[in-house]
């Protein structure tokens, strides 16, 4: 309980969190800042570490101590620990998709793996590049796509154009937005905002798929 309740805190407190990491380690901080996003995008246990919130707040403060972070290197670093985050967590679907699907069992036919490959080799590229700018579902979809044997070439070119966008939306939204005083007074509440609207899209998806069957069965 008591560390569910410390990485709410760390959440809400992001921007006072990381400007503390920023004060004791330094150039480290660096190092910190690519491990939680690397850890975000590459394990399928680890989505509820702070992504999109994490960049923003982290450009945020590069405006505020130029000294310490630079954004220039902040977004080249973030889009190397995105890209080599989600070629891990696809490398990791890949192993273990052959396994796991080797035997016809209930829920996992071999049928399953064939019809998942199928999927991304012709709408994985939109898929990984939109599911960047998606909490949770970033996590799963490189995993998804390594189970689904998605090409890799094919995989790498969206993996690269999706990181590069996604860190760089929220770089420069922090960096030229963050500091604004009436967002910077109310950090904690545009952190949440951004979760939110992240987190719209995959939901108004689901409610839309739900919503057919009744169309039909109306027509």
């Amino acid at each position: 309980m008591d560390l569910i309740l410390a990485a709410i805190d760390f959440f809400l407190h992001l921007d006072v969190h990381l400007a503390e990491i920023i004060r004791d380690y330094g150039f480290w901080s660096y190092l910190i800042l690519f491990g939680i996003i690397f850890a975000e995008t590459g394990f399928v246990v680890t989505p509820f570490l702070p992504g999109d919130s994490l960049i923003f707040a982290a450009a945020t403060l590069a405006a505020l101590h130029p000294d310490v972070l630079n954004p220039l290197f902040i977004f080249l670093l973030l889009s190397f620990a995105a890209v080599v985050g989600d070629s891990v967590n696809y490398a990791i679907g890949h192993a273990i998709g052959p396994r796991v699907f080797r035997e016809d069992v209930r829920f996992l036919k071999r049928e399953y793996l064939d019809r998942t490959h199928e999927f991304f080799e012709k709408y994985g590229g939109n898929t990984i590049i939109l599911a960047r700018f998606m909490p949770i579902v970033r996590t799963f979809a490189p995993f998804v796509a390594g189970v689904g044997a998605m090409t890799y070439g094919k995989f790498l070119l969206f993996n690269i154009i999706g990181g590069i966008l996604w860190v760089g939306l929220f770089t420069v939204l922090g960096y030229f937005f963050g500091n604004i005083e009436i967002v910077r007074e109310n950090f904690s509440l545009v952190i949440i905002a951004i979760v939110i609207l992240s987190v719209l899209p995959p939901i108004f998806e689901v409610l839309k798929t739900r919503s057919k069957p009744k169309r039909v069965a109306t027509e």
